[in-house]
């Protein structure tokens, strides 16, 4: 039978042994955690052996030791829990507890989709209708944190399965019923009170206070209509907020600006990065529009058919596509142009008669690199000249 539970602040114990299967121990009672819900099992020693795992196997609690004990059954031995990780799964849980209180208050159509508690971070999966976006992210680690500066007193007892079921406002998880108690029909129930209530069998604080900082980290989409908030309580917590906080300050000065008005100073700064990416993409089609009116000059005409070929710079071959295929046929029957982006690159329109995939196959085969497309267009890239060379060969 395992107290961990009920009296989670108890960090040393004595009890019998009851039972030695090589590393596998179970005693007469223990104050060990086992892993269960999403909380980590407690670590320890037990007579000094570092404890590496603690599970429920048919109804009782196994404690997986790292050696050989020398003890044997019917021994009195001392079982020691590290104290340090035990607060941290207490603090952990109960913030979970907090945040989906939280959640009560700002998410609709809430359901509880389970929690787990990581050596960084935790975290609690909402079932709900609500986008849960940046406002509602910030406003649930709002809530949380005033629940804790708030000192709310929590508690816990025992209920029968079934009035615990017929009351709605507690949050229980009917795929996992985590917080039935093993081989009975009674509900362990943890209240934070006038905030949560919910259904649980992991260790807890006594109070909010006890939590400290809580820092939301992200979320995601886990699958099956649930939200995954993340989120890190104590050091982990403090060393986030620290970042974030200096990551801010470096933002705001490189803007010469302060915290408060980033937004606006960034809003700012994306117009003008807007109006100056327009202005360049409206030189970049002048450019190409005057030199393709001087190559126009100078077509040249093979096998009976007009090309107009020549070299382009400072644009890429995405940003020629759409003016290749409108000159094909109109300004001449082919349209070759070749330049550098990286490496050299040639784009091919045509009106139909001569095949814009072919022309690029013969250039690659003369180049090398690679490219495909229809009998209308095509472009090539990666080939081993200069795009002057690649104008010098398609005028031949």
């Amino acid at each position: 039978m395992t107290h961990a539970p009920a009296e989670p602040y108890r960090t040393s114990f004595e009890a019998t042994v009851s039972a030695v299967d090589g590393t596998d121990i179970v005693l007469s009672e223990t104050y060990f955690y086992a892993e269960s819900g999403g909380q980590p099992a407690d670590r320890g020693t037990l007579d000094g052996i570092q404890v590496v795992d603690v599970q429920k196997r048919d109804g009782e609690v196994v404690h997986s030791l790292e050696t050989t004990p020398d003890f044997a059954e019917g021994d009195e031995i001392n079982g020691q829990i590290d104290e340090e990780f035990r607060t941290y799964c207490m603090r952990s849980h109960t913030a979970s507890h907090v945040l989906y209180g939280a959640g009560r208050r700002i998410l609709d159509d809430l359901g509880y989709g389970g929690f787990d508690i990581g050596e960084e971070k935790i975290r609690v999966d909402f079932q709900t209708s609500t986008d849960i976006d940046d406002g509602v992210l910030a406003e649930l680690e709002r809530l949380t944190n005033r629940a804790v500066w708030d000192s709310i007193p929590i508690s816990w007892e025992q209920l029968p399965k079934e009035e615990a079921l017929e009351r709605e406002e507690i949050a229980f998880n009917t795929k996992t019923e985590e917080g039935v108690l093993s081989g009975s029909n009674t509900v362990r129930v943890v209240d934070i009170d006038g905030w949560d209530v919910a259904a649980c069998g992991g260790t807890h604080v006594e109070n909010t206070r006890e939590i400290g900082p809580v820092t939301i980290l992200d979320r995601s989409n886990p699958g099956e209509g649930m939200t995954r908030v993340e989120f890190a309580v104590g050091p982990p917590a403090i060393r986030t907020r620290t970042e974030e906080k200096l990551s801010a300050l470096d933002a705001a000065r490189t803007a010469g600006t302060g915290i408060g008005d980033l937004p606006d100073e960034i809003a700012r700064l994306t117009d003008e990065i807007d109006a100056l990416e327009a202005e360049v993409a409206d030189a970049k089609s002048q450019l190409v529009g005057a030199t393709i009116a001087e190559l126009a000059e100078e077509t040249v005409v093979r096998n009976g058919h007009e090309w107009l070929v020549g070299t382009i710079d400072g644009v890429g071959p995405n940003e020629l596509s759409d003016r290749v295929r409108e000159l094909a046929g109109e300004t001449a029957d082919v349209v070759a142009l070749a330049g550098k982006d990286g490496s050299t690159f040639i784009v091919v329109g045509t009106a139909g008669e001569v095949d814009a995939g072919d022309v690029v196959d013969d250039v690659t085969a003369e180049f090398g690199g690679g490219g495909g497309g229809s009998p209308a267009f095509a472009q090539g890239g990666g080939l081993s000249a200069d795009p002057d060379e690649v104008v010098a060969y398609l005028r031949e």
